[in-house]
């Protein structure tokens, strides 16, 4: 089976092997005429493709590249909530839940490959196979468990708490040879932690002084000495899993 979804998808053949696996596993027992469906579409980092109350009759996988969901209900203020790199089905929640309308927005963060299916040929395929169901309503229970107990601790920090859990998140997900680089403007770190950009630059300034980041230019740098200094700032606060950053 997987020599006909490469077929379909020649694109994977150049990523990594860990996302070739989720599609093996995800797609492992799809029809060929599920296959025959495949969009593939790329996406430069801006792009919206997703807009929350938008119909939702497409189901979107994430090839390549990296999206966020935002949310612009409290007031009008940009907050983006969550990130996604790995493969998920978007708008299988919408199925799962049986919602005709998307219920976030999502766009791409750097370019991105997106594969697109109809919704109606999805629900097909899911309704004709129970294990392929079962998969798709773990991977909706995983993230919405996960996005719950974020948002739980989000509640209980402010100001440089909740930079420090970005941080770490960003260290766990990005760093590379044990550094992490965040080229991110103020504004962003604003709109992805829910502060503004005033907290935001009080923050770093905090964690400059007390060397839990450094600077190279406009860039923060997370050195591995300093990811675990950042754990042990916010662990006053937030039990971490020693595993990584999802909590106890």
């Amino acid at each position: 089976m997987n020599k006909y979804l490469y077929n379909a998808l020649p694109f994977l053949k150049d990523i990594d092997r860990g996302r070739q696996e989720q599609f093996e596993t995800y797609f492992r027992s799809a029809p060929l005429w599920l296959m025959e469906m495949f969009q593939v579409v790329e996406l430069k980092g801006g792009d919206v493709f997703i807009r929350e109350g938008d119909p939702a009759d497409t189901i979107f996988f994430v090839g390549q590249g990296v999206i966020e969901a935002t949310d612009y209900r409290v007031l009008g203020t940009l907050y983006d909530y969550m990130r996604f790199d790995k493969l998920y089905a978007f708008g299988g929640m919408e199925f799962i839940m049986e919602l005709d309308t998307y219920k976030t927005t999502l766009r791409a963060v750097t370019d991105c490959t997106i594969v697109k299916l109809p919704r109606a040929q999805f629900e097909q395929w899911m309704c004709s196979d129970i294990q392929a169901l079962r998969y798709e309503a773990k991977l909706v229970g995983e993230y919405l468990n996960t996005e719950a107990r974020h948002n739980r601790v989000l509640l209980f920090l402010e100001g440089a708490d909740r930079l420090a859990l970005l941080l770490i998140g960003r260290y766990e997900q990005y760093s590379a040879s044990g550094v992490l680089q965040l080229r991110e403007s103020r504004q962003r770190l604003a709109n992805e932690s829910g502060l503004c950009v005033k907290s935001v630059n009080r923050g770093i300034q905090k964690f400059l002084d007390e060397g839990l980041i450094s600077k190279e230019g406009t860039k923060i740098t997370v050195s591995r000495a300093q990811y675990e200094a950042l754990r042990d700032f916010l662990s006053q606060k937030v039990h971490l899993d020693p595993s990584g950053m999802s909590f106890k």
